[in-house]
Formats: C-alpha cells, structure tokens, sequence
C-alpha cells in the first residue's frame, strides 16, 4: 500500500475548501458553547461599531449644525458607552477564541500523534521524520493561529461588511450602489485567486517539512559525517534544502500580500465615488453633510474590514494548506487490520507459513512460495547471505507487515486474527539496532509490559533475578536506575541490545526473535545470553538470525533463505556448505 504522504492520489488532493473545514470542525465540535458565546460577542461588538456613524451623522445634522450642544454632549456620553462595551466585548470574544484555539490545537496533536501509533512500520518506512515532525508541530500551530487570532476577526469583518452595506444601500440606494460596485471586482480577484495562494502555500509547508527532514538526518547520523569527513556533503543537501525552502516561502510571500494593494486601490476608489457622489447630491439638496459623514464612514466600515480580509484570507489559506498536509494523515488506514476468523487448525507449530509471498511494493517479490513451520520450545536458526530474505521473514512472523499472498498461522490461527496485544505478548523481537527511550534502564525493560507496570524497584529487582537476568543487569553502573537518553553515547550499542533483551524476555513470551541479537557483543556476554536462553520455558520457541555460527549450532533446525526461497539445511555442516555457495542446493 502506498502510504507516501507526498504522492496521494489526486482524490485526496483535491477536496474542497467546504469539506475540508466540514472535517476541521469536528475537532472543535466540543467548543459550541464557547463558540457561540464569542459570536455574540462578535456580533454586539460589530453592531455598536456600526451604530456609531449613524448617531454621529444625527448629531451633526441635530445638534452641532443648529449648535444645541447639550445634545451633543449627551449623544458623546451614549457613544462612549458603546465604545467601552464593545471594547469589552472585543476581549470576550478575543479571551473565548485564545482557549478555543490552544484547545483544538492540543486535540489536533493527539489524533495525529495517535493515528501515526496506528500506521504500520511501512508508512513510517515511505515518509521522513523531519515532516512528519513538520506536520505535528509546525501546521498544527498554523491551524491554531487561524482559529485563535484569526477566526473571529475574520467573521467580525464579514459581520461589519454586511452591516455597513445594509446601511449605506437604506440611506441612498442609488450612491449605496456605486458605492459597493468596486467590491464586484474585489469577489472576483479573491475568488479567481485563492486556489493559487493555496498552492503556493502548501509548497511551501511542503519544503518547510524537506528542511526539517535534512537537519533531522544530519544530526542523527552526525558521528557517520564527521568519520567519513563528509560535512561538504551534508552541507551542499542542506544548502539545496534551504534554497528551496527560501524559493517556495518567496512565491508563498508574494502570493500572500498580493490582495492588500489591490483591496486598497479599490477601497480608495470606492471613497473617491462616495465623496464626489455625495458632494452632488448636497449640490442638489438630496443629501446633508451628517448623511455624507455617516456615509464615509460606512464605507470606511466596509472596505477596511476588506483590507483585513486581504490578510485574514490569507491566514485562512495558509490554514487550508496545513489541514491538507494534516488530513493526509488522519484519513489514512493501517493495511494490517484485524480480521474476524474463529477457525482454528489442529498443528503442533507455533507458526506456520502456507504458500506465503511477500513484497514491499508491487516491483519486486521478496519472498515466494513459502512453507514453514516451527514447532513449540524448538530453536530455529535463519541464515543466508544478506538481502536474501531472513529479517523480512522475521518481521512477517511478528506481524510487522502481512503476506501479499497466503497465510502466516500462530497457534494454528491466522496471525491477523490476533489483536496487537495479543500478539505482542505472545511474540518477542530483538531487533539488530535496538531502540531505547529517554529514561531510566527499568523504564526501557518495562516499556509495553503491562504486567510489572506497577511494581516497586526492589520487586522489579527479584523478578529480573528470578528471569535469571540478573548478571545482565549487573553491568550497569546504577542497576534499574541507570539514566538512559534516547541517541546519546551514555551507554554502548552492546549495552542497549542487552535492555532489550531484558525488555523481551521479561514478557515470557512463546516466541522470540533474535535477529543479529547478539551482532554487538562481546564473546563471554553472548555466552551468558546463551545460558540465559537455554533457561527460558521448554515452551518458548526461538528464532535464531545470525551470522556468528555459534549462536546456531545449539538449534534444532536450521533453514537457509535466500533469493526469496526458504529451504531447511540440515546439519550445520550442510548449512555452512549452503552459505558458502550463497545459493539453495537441490
């Protein structure tokens, strides 16, 4: 399955702005009451704004023209007081929208976060860390600037270009008309243009997301750099990063503030008309010089609130261009679902493969025709050169990814049946480059293991003991409460293979895998893994990958794998004769 973030297919490309917001919403469906406590607010405030002009141009026309100040006086006194109230309303709406925001944001982070602990090792095997970092951190945060700085100042200016067009089309529909006739062309300049902007912004988030991936490469594999004296290397892949980054923001910049001159050469039209328009009509008698004040600034009330949707819509299409990179995310589906199936078959095997086939994509099989079975308490070993299929058989057995064709059984049970509890406890794996997180070494060997999830250091303590684990964990300096960092150079790679080893064996499961487990460790330690394992329960199946021939001469069945094929070896003789012509034998 595809799961390349970057290369979806055009379907969901291409959604609508309406159903796009339509998915946004849900995230805030909790925030109603809040949403609709600041839209009043919004709406009072936008109200007494528009009220003003009307009672300054009555004021004028009553009061200061026939010079009755005390009219004036109180009418201040009443603008005043709607001035106060709508600044208040103002920080309502502004203090209910901040909450709203930094909530959506904190919900938005946990569906991705949750849904990427869904997605399968082969999603996170097509797409970088550095943008899936990107679109946790960096589009979320432009969502929640939308929503918390933006949202109801972008519905407030709607509110007012409405109210202050009803008001300039009841006081002369004729001079409302021209008036609002330069805002024709600006609906048709916005519309025409917006899909643009998108696209301008979505490239750029998208080499945002390219740069994060670099730096996120460079600094984990820094120590290879610096070995191989490659920094120009490094240097020259971020260089074309970065220029890349700074093409797209320079498009995305100018795309942005493209509709604040033009919205401002319209909007100064649009006064011009009002006031040669208007100065007419007081010509002819059909006007006053307070209708004319309240008029100027009505469409001073309609055309800056266009002025700020210049910017708003832009911060909406930025928004837009981040939910897009969001959204691919959450619409996305594991392809290792699982599937209803009580049929169970009577076998001695704890796995068995039927005619399974494997591939990556849909280039090149991997694996082919395969039949196995591995029986309980039994160790197995795997050998063969490398890229001939050994890992990848492993990683089918633990369920890392499923067969393209036929079927993987545990305990005569198609493996797909089994929820991912259910078989993790039943399945260990130690992988070659075991990973650990920031911690302590109890926090790593307990990590997944419900079981001991509670219990004290001291009783941690003797059952690591009792797991007979006790000399592993004697080589850390501090015990359980060795501090550990993930990447960092406080303990050996040996040493981390060994947590995880720890980690998997606390678990008791019925089997485990050991791929190049051993593959950093010194002679005398592996040998005490070895004693280890040869106490583990006469129950426990053991999946041997190695290519330290010790670590394979105590198994009971060895199987060669190459070139896609498994075929049983033998004896270890025979297995060593198969590995050095590096092909299968008849």
């Amino acid at each position: 399955m595809n799961y390349n973030l970057n290369q979806l297919n055009e379907e969901q490309e291409k959604q609508s702005t309406y159903q796009a917001l339509k998915r946004l919403l849900k995230f805030i469906s909790a925030e109603r009451k809040n949403l609709i406590l600041a839209l009043i607010a919004i709406l009072v405030n936008s109200g007494l704004l528009l009220l003003g002009p009307l009672l300054v141009g009555h004021t004028i026309d009553t009061y200061i023209r026939t010079k009755q100040f005390h009219g004036v006086l109180v009418f201040g006194g009443i603008l005043l007081v709607m001035y106060l109230i709508a600044m208040v309303t103002g920080y309502i709406q502004t203090k209910l929208m901040g909450g709203v925001g930094q909530r959506m944001l904190y919900t938005l982070r946990n569906a991705i976060f949750n849904k990427l602990q869904e997605l399968p090792v082969s999603f996170f095997n097509q797409n970088k860390a550095g943008d899936l970092i990107s679109r946790v951190n960096s589009d979320t945060d432009k969502l929640n600037q939308f929503f918390s700085q933006s949202l109801m100042q972008f519905i407030g200016s709607i509110v007012t270009m409405i109210g202050a067009g009803i008001f300039l089309l009841s006081i002369n529909i004729e001079l409302g008309a021209a008036a609002l006739s330069p805002a024709i062309a600006i609906v048709i300049f916005t519309i025409a243009l917006s899909p643009w902007i998108k696209r301008k912004n979505a490239k750029n988030l998208k080499s945002v997301g390219g740069l994060s991936a670099e730096v996120q490469e460079s600094l984990n594999n820094f120590k290879v750099i610096i070995a191989f004296n490659r920094r120009d290397y490094f240097r020259k892949r971020f260089d074309e990063a970065n220029q890349e980054n700074y093409r797209t923001a320079i498009g995305a910049g100018l795309a942005n503030n493209i509709f604040v001159p033009v919205y401002g050469l319209l909007s100064s039209i649009a006064q011009l008309i009002v006031l040669l328009f208007g100065i007419h009509l007081i010509s002819i008698g059909q006007f006053s010089l307070g209708f004319l004040v309240s008029y100027l600034s009505y469409c001073t009330n309609f055309y800056n609130p266009l002025r700020q949707l210049a910017a708003l819509w832009t911060s909406f299409q930025v928004a837009m261009a981040s939910w897009d990179r969001i959204s691919k995310i959450l619409l996305l589906e594991t392809n290792l679902q699982v599937i209803k199936n009580d049929e169970t078959i009577t076998s001695d095997a704890l796995i068995e493969f039927k005619d399974v086939h494997f591939s990556y994509d849909d280039s090149k099989e991997i694996l082919h025709h395969i039949n196995l079975k591995f029986e309980k308490g039994k160790t197995y070993a795997l050998i063969g050169p490398t890229g001939g299929g050994k890992t990848t058989t492993a990683s089918l057995i633990s369920r890392l990814y499923d067969a393209t064709k036929g079927t993987v059984l545990l305990n005569g049970k198609d493996i797909r049946s089994f929820s991912a509890e259910e078989r993790t406890q039943k399945i260990g794996f130690i992988l070659q480059e075991p990973f650990l997180f920031t911690g302590t070494v109890k926090d790593n060997i307990l990590y997944g293991n419900s079981q001991y999830k509670d219990v004290s250091d001291d009783e941690l303590t003797k059952i690591i003991e009792q797991a007979n684990l006790n000399a592993l964990l004697a080589i850390f300096d501090e015990g359980i409460s060795t501090k550990i960092t993930s990447g960092s150079d406080s303990i050996s790679l040996g040493q981390k293979q060994l947590i995880a080893f720890m980690r998997a064996v606390l678990r008791n499961p019925e089997l485990l895998i050991l791929d190049e487990a051993t593959a950093n460790i010194d002679t005398i330690t592996e040998q005490l893994l070895s004693s280890i394992l040869n106490k583990l329960s006469k129950e426990t199946t053991l999946v041997i990958i190695a290519h330290r021939l010790n670590t394979i001469e105590n198994a009971d069945e060895i199987y060669f794998v190459n070139e896609g094929e498994v075929q049983q070896a033998g004896t270890l003789k025979d297995a060593l004769n198969m590995l050095s012509k590096g092909k299968r034998v008849s």
